[in-house]
């Protein structure tokens, strides 16, 4: 999946406090992974799969999976 570096940091905005460990608990993975994977810097062991390319808003970013991005999508729904 493609999306631009900004719409991702836009959904990871509107997500609600805590809700980069709840996608962690939920996938099993750590919660810096989580955070790299929305644009964080973080030292992490896992891979995140989320590679970066600068350009106009923001450039744009290729998700290998999109399994974080379902769960914050579900718990923007969730409001």
């Amino acid at each position: 999946m493609i999306i631009t570096f900004n719409e991702l940091r836009r959904i990871k905005d509107k997500l609600p406090s805590g809700s980069s460990q709840r996608i962690a608990d939920e996938l099993g993975i750590d919660v810096e992974t989580v955070r790299n994977y929305f644009g964080g810097q973080h030292e992490c062991k896992e891979g995140v799969g989320v590679h970066f390319e600068q350009g106009p808003d923001g450039g744009v970013v290729t998700l290998d999976d999109t399994a974080i991005l379902d769960a914050a999508m579900r718990i923007l729904n969730e409001k």
